[in-house]
């Protein structure tokens, strides 16, 4: 008989039997009997935190998804809810509109915790006060924060040797990334992928160099194995697609950010990710759509439903009138395709459409911002 309790009283789970069926961990950690607290999460804002269920037995707390521990659990309770005392008595979720924020409250003899359950303010080991703005420190990166809600807002962390000192020795990879920032900005050289994130900044990538320029037209440049630590080799197209880039020989995904997130998973088969068999010359994807547009052989155009699943490519045209395709971007703009030069076109169905050259732009000068 398994016994299913969420009360969060230590009392209530004393002497229970279910922890070796359903969650063997505990007992592999803990002989005692009893765990001090418990809850169980509800989010369908957060699908990452959703369903899970947190078991708190003196210093360590356990993390379970559909009953299996999750990875690197059991964790000190103050690594995960930071300002949480060890040996608690009870815990119990407050969700939104209950509460002003999705909260987890704590007992622990007469005092009671409260905890933001989805702040994304990290563990800070330093903050003070610049230019009316609010910084939190933790190692050698740092988040600016709202002083009222304690909420993050924009790509954070980031590193602070980049932004607070002058540091230019710092690591390997920045160290080297200077004596290539002219070099790929006014490059005549092909590229071999193109994409832009949701913020505007442009990612090019050209043999083992990935370079970005930001939306304040500052340029930055480094090796793709520094910038995409995970990513070992040239990449054949990249696209971006709801805060993600999709990097392309075999498929890495990234979450755009400093510095970019490897998802777990990956890399896998393009054919498994897109239904489409490789190598492939481009692809691109316009922001509020989920098709991902795939240029490969003589400039053959496959659509992707990303939404759908099976995901399996339709061929929905070939580009006629130019010779060869580099890669392709698509933002406020329209479609820019690459082929040495850049064109700019209204929309992927005039790509396709299209019988004659427009209008071409130099890729160093005017797309990258080279003087010379």
């Amino acid at each position: 008989m398994k016994l299913m309790y969420y009360y969060t009283s230590r009392h209530m789970f004393h002497d229970i039997t279910f922890f070796s069926d359903d969650f063997p961990e505990l007992d592999d950690h803990h002989h005692l009997g009893h765990v001090d607290a418990a809850f169980h999460m509800h989010s369908e804002d957060s699908p990452e935190n959703h369903d899970q269920q947190f078991f708190f037995l003196d210093i360590k707390v356990f993390s379970y998804y559909k009953h299996k521990l999750e990875k690197d659990y059991p964790k000190d309770i103050s690594e995960i809810f930071p300002g949480i005392p060890d040996h608690l008595d009870a815990a119990v979720e407050c969700p939104k509109p209950d509460c002003t924020n999705d909260t987890i409250i704590f007992f622990k003899g007469d005092e009671i915790y409260h905890f933001d359950e989805f702040k994304s303010m990290p563990s800070c080991t330093g903050a003070f006060r610049y230019m009316d703005h609010y910084y939190c420190f933790h190692g050698h990166q740092f988040s600016r924060f709202d002083p009222v809600t304690g909420e993050v807002w924009g790509k954070y962390p980031k590193e602070t040797r980049d932004y607070f000192m002058r540091c230019p020795y710092f690591g390997k990879c920045n160290n080297e990334h200077a004596s290539h920032i002219e070099r790929e900005q006014c490059s005549r050289v092909h590229l071999d992928a193109i994409t832009s994130d949701d913020d505007g900044s442009v990612y090019a990538f050209r043999g083992e160099f990935s370079s970005r320029r930001t939306t304040g037209d500052k340029f930055h440049s480094d090796t793709i194995k520094c910038a995409f630590k995970e990513l070992h080799s040239e990449v054949d197209a990249v696209f971006s697609y709801e805060g993600h880039l999709y990097m392309i020989k075999i498929v890495f995904v990234y979450k755009v950010g400093e510095p970019h997130t490897h998802l777990e998973g990956y890399p896998k088969l393009l054919k498994d990710v897109l239904g489409i068999e490789g190598p492939v010359d481009a692809a691109f994807a316009c922001a509020e759509h989920h098709i991902a547009h795939v240029i490969k052989g003589i400039n053959i155009v496959y659509d992707v439903d990303l939404k759908a699943t099976p995901r399996v490519p339709v061929k929905e045209g070939t580009i006629t009138h130019l010779r060869k395709v580099d890669t392709a971007i698509c933002g406020p703009k329209g479609v820019t395709v690459i082929s040495n030069y850049y064109y700019q076109y209204a929309s992927p169905m005039i790509v396709m459409m299209a019988k004659m050259l427009p209008e071409q732009h130099r890729v160093s000068q005017e797309l990258f911002g080279c003087d010379h």
